[in-house]
């Protein structure tokens, strides 16, 4: 395999990228009319956030953002966010239905879970989340599934979603904590490529990984698939160790090897090297192109009492540009460019089409 280092915008460092004008967009006064007057076509439509789409939830002056945004998430840094939707104009109704809406310029949304929820409310629940959510029992304590994690006020560490782009609007801060951090996996690629070639092979290569949570079901309880990929000169990574770690508890699947544990630490280190720390305000909205782009968040701690809680809400979406290496297909459904992909599958699924 000849493996070359990737280039492009999407190949960047923090701290060189932290000051950069190209990822950065806010919201101005014409921007909010724009809201304002296609939630009133919308409503009158009889839209709600599952009937929505760009056609029916028309921008004016706003399109062309939501244009240049897609624009930085294909073929820029990868990452975008757009600041300050004033979150107390709308009801809570209203501003959901904005929010999915919206982001429908961005992308086709896909269902979240086997429940068919589209926009997943993303903050530290009570009670126990891994009865909700899945956990595998061991004599060592629980092993919390992805989903489950998410739902906790702990450390996530770097990984991607199983979509084209994950789309995140803040609705409320913690007290400390909780800050995003993502990193370019295109520069971790190139970075374990200079220092560890034999490691960067081993990530083009088949890694199993469980179905526990979020991609539960199938023929088998695990699969394999490879952290990265090109194809047409697109890079790709989907890479989350918690579905590889829980292997170790699935009956019958395959055993890591020491050289892919290695090859995975040596994929963290580098992220963290590589990362751009991010505090999301309420009110601002991060977009991420998961191909290009990993993300973590740092563990939190709440206060109710002061109303500083951290509370975002997800929306997973659609945007396929780039296609994608045929070995991802048992991920993703489709990998042709243009083609709807991603998500989590439904019992029903229904025909949904890129709109033009």
């Amino acid at each position: 395999m000849n493996i070359k280092p990737l280039s492009g915008a999407c190949a960047w460092k923090g701290e060189n990228i932290v000051n950069d004008s190209s990822w950065q967009f806010h919201f101005d006064a014409i921007d909010l009319v724009d809201l304002d007057e296609a939630l009133f076509h919308a409503k009158n439509a009889g839209c709600d956030i599952r009937s929505v789409d760009r056609s029916l939830f028309p921008l004016d002056h706003l399109s062309q953002k939501l244009h240049d945004i897609s624009s930085v998430l294909e073929d820029g840094c990868g990452f975008a966010r757009l600041k300050s939707l004033p979150l107390d104009r709308w009801s809570m109704e209203d501003r959901e239905l904005i929010w999915m809406g919206l982001a429908s310029h961005i992308g086709v949304p896909v269902y979240q879970n086997y429940q068919g929820q589209l926009i997943r409310p993303i903050t530290a629940e009570r009670g126990d989340v891994g009865d909700r959510y899945g956990q595998l029992e061991m004599d060592s304590g629980q092993f919390l599934s992805s989903r489950a994690r998410t739902a906790s006020n702990s450390e996530l560490r770097f990984h991607t979603d199983r979509c084209d782009v994950v789309a995140l609007l803040c609705t409320g801060q913690a007290e400390t904590g909780g800050d995003s951090r993502i990193a370019s996996s295109v520069t971790v690629h190139n970075e374990m490529l200079k220092r560890a070639p034999e490691l960067c092979k081993m990530l083009y290569e088949d890694l199993p990984r469980s179905r526990i949570g979020e991609e539960q079901g199938g023929e088998t309880a695990w699969y394999y698939l490879p952290v990265w990929g090109v194809q047409n000169n697109k890079f790709t990574s989907h890479y989350s160790r918690t579905y590889v770690e829980a292997l170790e508890y699935v009956s019958g699947a395959p055993q890591v090897s020491d050289v892919q544990w290695k090859a995975m630490d040596m994929l963290a280190e580098l992220a963290d090297e590589c990362a751009l720390s991010m505090r999301l305000d309420p009110g601002d909205i991060q977009f991420l192109n998961n191909h290009v782009i990993y993300h973590s968040r740092g563990s939190y701690q709440d206060n109710p009492d002061k109303g500083l809680v951290r509370s975002l809400t997800r929306i997973w979406l659609c945007s396929p540009q780039r296609a994608l290496p045929e070995k991802h297909k048992i991920l993703w459904g489709e990998v042709e460019s243009g083609k709807i992909r991603g998500g989590i599958q439904q019992p029903i699924v229904s025909q949904q089409t890129i709109p033009n």
